[in-house]
């Protein structure tokens, strides 16, 4: 059955409860945002020294996610960069947000290898698509 949520109730009040709450739900998927298949490619890509040359790959990449990872994509990154334009009140830049959601979003489909630096380019790879929105999805 459906369930509908009264968003007035008192305890959807801390944002801490429905940042986690979607958080965990993007965890949660068999698969990422960015499907397994992609993540060598997205992190190979900003990897890319030439700047044009990277916002081209990545374009590229999401252009080829699937049609739901990609129209989820744009409207999860489209209110993540509303959350940014607030920065000054709620200390969420764009750092913090790729930080945040970066291993969320964009994970190894195995946990081996290494993880400190993964997580360093999952992070820088959200940070792209936040700073280049406009351009990766156009209206």
């Amino acid at each position: 059955p459906d369930v509908m949520l009264d968003l007035d109730d008192g305890r959807w009040e801390d944002i801490h409860v429905v940042t986690g709450a979607l958080k965990l739900f993007l965890r949660e998927l068999p698969e990422p945002l960015v499907p397994f298949s992609h993540f060598d490619k997205f992190i190979a890509a900003i990897k890319i020294q030439d700047q044009a040359m990277r916002g081209r790959c990545i374009w590229d990449l999401v252009l080829s996610l699937p049609p739901a990872h990609r129209d989820t994509m744009k409207v999860l990154f489209r209110h993540l960069c509303r959350v940014i334009e607030h920065k000054e009140e709620n200390r969420m830049s764009v750092q913090s947000v790729a930080i945040v959601f970066g291993p969320t979003l964009l994970r190894p489909a195995s946990e081996e290898g290494n993880m400190a630096m993964h997580m360093v380019f999952q992070n820088q790879v959200v940070e792209h698509i936040l700073n280049h929105y406009s351009y990766i999805f156009p209206e």
